[in-house]
């Protein structure tokens, strides 16, 4: 390997790693320039070093740790000592000689005794943690345990507090090499943090004993430490006592990480802990960044549901302050001018951090809380500050009811009188950011209290935004009140918007001629909104409303006007949408030349119009369909460009000075995970999805016409299966999936696929299903989960015998990980409702959790069902494998929707596998039967459905089982609220399966008694699909004269000629076309044979709309 190097290069190294220590330091000096060049040469000498000389380097780098006298040096030597011990892709420890490791493990440990410079000693404590946590667990190091705690109890405040910050480390990184040590590290902790000790290690102290509680796995050994947590308060209120409050803010986030982490150990002193956290957001002498991490601590607490459930809410006194501490921080707001003339919607001038804090927090206590917690103290509260005098009072409550509205939407819905006449009362107030407050809430309460809001008081809150938008005086509310429009008509039917459609209108077409710039955009999402929830009801206004929509796009042409350009653009293609192709056709053709214009020309990274043209060109192909396909080629290359945006990502090291600048530009979202912080920059983000969203649209409505891009979108998102920065663009990724495979199968089926065969589709389906299986492996949200199995199932429907036997595996072996994976999620939620706090408002939460798990469930199903349709009796050994997770699922103490879920795949099984089913009746059969009485009815449709096919497929197997069968099924039928709306379903099956006993064990039961009780449950009306099924069933057996159905005599006769009339005065719904007309041909032959008086008796107990169909049927 040395070979492979330069003289210049053996030189250069020679002279770094010699004994002259200046070219050393001259190189580390150069690794830390500013200047590019000379930073970049010295990476790579020291990249050299490393790869050819690792033993020396080390040392080199521990040597002038130890002894340089310049404090820059022997920091980047503890970093860069840092980067080689720590155990990743670049772990050089192995490597190293013995004699190196020793020497690098003594002179690490008497650096920390003899180093002075308190940053410098951090980073060391970080580069022996790092160095310690790889090697300490194998008993690489067995010196450095007893000299911690050699320096943890030296009268030393400098080694005590390096020791600590060690131990913290340490506890996070390999927790349970310390766990023998528990009892000592309980007193070393316990003296650290008392009062004896300096502030600096009574903050080290507390960091290593809150990282020591979060690793320690038993509630037992948490214990032990709750005599800590009186000193480890005591650390924050001394050190804003002594006025430290830089000391105080470290303090409080390591109490919060706490919070999140172990709530339960501050449980016991619950009252003493949230107290002093209250009484610190009180106190207005201190800065505001203690006062919010305090408030930030109960908030946390308040959220830790997971692992506390309900412990806060049993705290109302303290919640009563919280409350009044966010309202008052929700009064430092100021009433400043450039407020009311602010172009952009967005503008918050006046609003003080105290304020947006605030904002935040009364949004995450509540949705923490719940309604029947919140909105008992905030009717005590809001009331009193709407009859203040001060402005800035009502408009702290408007604003505290928008922000608790989504986590108190159920207990509000119940006040609903209350809260809008509280609300709309204050449209009159004096001051214009009061009503601005006012149609703020209105429009969050639109949102979050959907439809109950609009149903009830449209009559009172659309005429108060109508006025509103008259507001020429002011306006910033008028462009509220026309957004709050939007918001109020996007959970509203057409009929309720039918009667304020012209007034409203109009008063849109008013603002978009008159009004200022962000007045007009404010109309225009109105607009869009508005024919968006009315559409074709809104055809009337087209003509009026369209020139000026299209004045807009053709005029907006300079800087300033580029968002109402945008919107321009959205607002056209939604009313598109909504009167139609006819309608619209003629003005589209115009828009997508101005589109066309406006996408060749070069646009600014930052210009709205991108993102918003995106969008209207996937609303242009939804409206336009097939006849969209001509524009294709213009708007695909710069969708594909934004769908393959690479997100903007910074990454520094989460304890870094160097803070991701955030204050340019608010479209920055900081998340840390483990030890790094990563910025991202969210507009690009949004962009990517929105492009992912419409490429899912144009392969949706183009079908086959989507095939020439599949080669360029399918390697486009299959890889953002797996991008986890954006939810978003995840979920279309995943439903663009079936839409891709199908355009090809269908391009492929009708000819289009420019001479493509299915081993295009089946490459495509190869490339796409493991994909998709993969991804599902690694999703974290459950949502999504669901969103993928949908899409799996899909696709697994289009590719059907294209897959292969491994495919088949793979798919299986990720559905049995999907079942464990939610049971496991389950029995974490049962554990959770044994807590000591759990309460109702608990158990609600919970039991939405729960639902989500329904529909993975629900997915599951249907996908195994999928399965089991394409491969038929080839799909048993995996069934096989499978039995074992699906068998639980038939058990008592499982959900509903788990039994039935259960049940219908043993139904796929029977009716797919017909024979080679059978031997599985002995294991399910048992649970069928007994689950054909179940209370719930959907359980019941999938037992008797089960019934059904196990009597038409099950042979000989069946027949002993055929008597208890009937007994469950007469159940079913005979029971008095079998025909109600909850259980008609239920009972067509059942009846179904009756017919199907009939048919196929008719020697095995007793006809005579078998055959009326069946016939007398005809016709089904609820299952068309059965309904079919049966009447198609009668009608062959009437053809053949069947003995045991006519009875004796025909005395059925009447009843047959019945069920036919009922049959086929329904139209098309429970026959096919075929059957019907075979039942008319039935029906006139009984015309000619029946006796007259026997058929006038038939027609009587007809209703006579009946009689008149029916007469009219026959007459053709």
């Amino acid at each position: 390997m040395a070979s492979d190097l330069t003289q210049l290069q053996h030189a250069q190294m020679a002279a770094i790693l010699g004994p002259d220590s200046a070219h050393f330091e001259t190189l580390i000096s150069h690794l830390m320039s500013s200047n590019n060049e000379q930073r970049s040469q010295a990476e790579s000498l020291y990249n050299l070093c490393k790869q050819h000389q690792p033993d020396a380097l080390s040392l080199k780098l521990a040597h002038l740790l130890q002894s340089s006298p310049h404090p820059d040096g022997r920091a980047m030597a503890a970093i860069l000592l840092r980067k080689l011990l720590t155990r990743d892709d670049s772990y050089l420890w192995p490597q190293l000689g013995s004699s190196t490791q020793s020497t690098l493990k003594s002179i690490l440990l008497s650096c920390v005794q003899q180093e002075n410079t308190n940053t410098i000693s951090k980073k060391l404590c970080d580069t022996v943690s790092e160095l310690a946590a790889g090697i300490l667990p194998d008993n690489g190091w067995p010196e450095l345990v007893p000299f911690m705690f050699q320096c943890v109890t030296s009268d030393n405040p400098k080694l005590r507090e390096s020791s600590l910050l060690i131990f913290a480390q340490l506890a996070q990184y390999i927790g349970e090499t310390l766990i023998p040590y528990i009892d000592t590290l309980h007193n070393v902790f316990f003296q650290c943090l008392s009062s004896g000790s300096s502030s600096e290690v009574r903050i080290a102290a507390l960091g290593a004993t809150i990282n020591f509680i979060q690793c320690l796995a038993s509630a037992s050994d948490r214990d032990k430490f709750q005599d800590l947590l009186p000193p480890m308060m005591q650390t924050l209120t001394e050190a804003l006592n002594c006025g430290l409050e830089a000391t105080a803010q470290e303090a409080l986030e390591l109490l919060i990480d706490l919070a999140g982490t172990e709530p339960r150990f501050l449980r016991r002193q619950l009252v003493d802990v949230v107290g002093a956290m209250l009484q610190i957001a009180e106190a207005e002498s201190l800065e505001e960044g203690t006062r919010h991490l305090a408030i930030e601590f109960v908030i946390t607490l308040a959220e830790a549901r997971e692992r506390a459930p309900g412990m806060m809410r049993k705290l109302p006194q303290f919640i009563h302050r919280l409350f009044g501490i966010l309202m008052k921080l929700l009064l430092d707001i100021e009433d400043d001018p450039t407020w009311h003339t602010a172009d952009t919607e967005d503008e918050d001038a006046g609003e003080t951090s105290n304020y947006s804090v605030a904002q935040e927090c009364l949004d995450r206590l509540a949705i923490s809380l719940g309604g029947n917690t919140i909105v008992p103290v905030a009717s005590e509260v809001l009331p009193v500050y709407l009859g203040a005098p001060e402005w800035q009072k009502h408009h702290a409550a408007l604003i505290c009811l928008a922000q608790i509205a989504e986590g108190c939407s159920k207990v509000m819905i119940k006040n609903l009188e209350q809260v809008v006449s509280m609300v709309l009362n204050s449209f009159q107030d004096p001051h214009p950011r009061v009503r601005w407050a006012a149609i703020n809430a209105i429009g969050q309460l639109s949102t979050d209290l959907g439809s109950d809001l609009q149903t009830q008081y449209h009559h009172r809150v659309l005429p108060a935004l109508a006025s509103a938008m008259d507001d020429f005086q002011n306006p910033r509310v008028q462009a509220h009140a026309a957004s709050a429009v939007l918001n109020f008509s996007e959970n509203c039917t057409p009929e309720i918007l039918t009667f304020y459609l012209d007034g409203i209108v109009s008063k849109l077409l008013v603002l978009l001629q008159n009004g200022k710039p962000m007045v007009q955009e404010g109309a225009l999402t109105s607009l869009a909104s508005v024919a968006d929830s009315s559409q074709e009801l809104f055809q009337k206004y087209y003509d009026a409303v369209m020139p000026y929509l299209k004045a807009i796009l053709v005029n907006a042409t300079d800087k300033s006007n580029r968002m109402l350009r945008a919107k321009s653009m959205e607002c056209i293609s939604l009313i598109g949408m909504a009167v139609g192709k006819e309608k619209f056709r003629d003005d589209a053709k115009q828009v997508m030349e101005v589109l066309m214009q406006l996408q060749g020309s070069q646009l600014e990274a930052d210009d709205p119009t991108t993102s918003y043209m995106l969008q209207a060109w996937a609303r242009l192909c939804k409206c336009l369909g097939q006849d969209f396909l001509p524009y294709m080629s213009v708007v695909m290359p710069p969708l594909l460009q934004s769908a393959q945006l690479k997100p903007d990502v910074t990454i520094t090291s989460a304890d870094s000075d160097a803070d991701i600048d955030e204050s340019d530009d608010e479209s920055i979202e900081t998340i840390t995970l483990g030890d790094k912080r990563i910025g991202i920059k969210t507009s690009v983000l949004e962009e990517k999805a929105t492009a992912c969203n419409m490429l899912c649209c144009y392969a949706d409505e183009l079908k086959e016409g989507f095939f020439p891009w599949i080669d360029q979108v399918a390697p486009t998102l299959v890889p953002l299966l797996k991008f986890y920065f954006h939810e978003e663009v995840r979920k279309a990724a995943v439903s663009a999936m079936p839409e891709l495979l199908r355009s090809a199968k269908l391009a492929v089926e009708k000819g289009v696929a420019q001479g493509r065969n299915e081993a295009y589709v089946k490459q495509l389906s190869d490339y796409i299903i493991p994909a998709l299986v993969e991804a599902l492996h690694k999703e974290p949200e459950i949502e999504i989960c669901s969103s993928m199995l949908d899409a799996l199932n899909e696709c697994v429907q289009v590719s059907g015998p294209l897959l292969d036997e491994s495919q088949v595996k793979c798919i299986v072996d990720e559905i049995k990980q999907v079942i464990t994976a939610s049971s496991s999620r389950k029995a974490e939620r049962a554990e959770r409702a044994k807590a000591e706090d759990f309460d109702a408002e608990e158990g609600e939460l919970l039991k939405e959790e729960n639902e989500q798990e329904e529909e993975l469930f629900d997915q599951v199903g249907d996908c195994l069902g999928t399965l089991i349709k394409i491969f038929k009796v080839s799909f048993l050994p995996f069934f096989d494998e499978l039995s074992s997770y699906l068998t639980p699922m038939w058990g008592r103490d499982k959900t509903t929707e788990e039994r039935r879920i259960a049940i219908c795949i043993f139904d796929d099984v029977v009716e797919h596998c017909r024979e080679a089913a059978r031997r599985y009746y002995d294991t399910f059969l048992p649970f069928l039967l007994e689950a054909c009485n179940d209370e719930n009815p959907d359980v019941r449709q999938a037992a008797v459905y089960g019934l059904g096919v196990c009597a038409e497929f099950g042979g000989s197997v069946f027949k002993p089982l055929v008597g208890e069968a009937l007994s469950r099924l007469n159940a079913v039928v005979s029971h008095p609220n079998a025909t109600h709306s909850e259980n008609v379903m239920a009972y067509d099956n059942a009846v179904s399966a009756l017919g199907k006993i009939c048919q196929f064990h008719r020697d095995t039961v007793d006809a005579s008694q078998v055959f009326p009780m069946w016939l007398n449950c005809l016709p089904i009306k609820g299952d068309l699909i059965e309904a079919k099924v049966v009447h198609e069933q009668l009608c062959s057996m009437v053809e053949r004269s069947d003995s045991d159905l006519l009875g004796p005599s025909n005395q059925y006769l009447p009843k047959i000629v019945l069920v036919f009339a009922e049959v086929l005065c329904a139209g098309k719904d429970l026959a096919t076309e075929q059957t019907a007309s075979r039942m008319i041909n039935l029906l006139r032959q009984l015309q000619q044979t029946l006796p007259p008086s026997t058929l006038a008796s038939t027609w009587s107990s007809l209703q006579p709309q009946q009689q008149l169909a029916l007469q009219s049927i026959l007459s053709q």
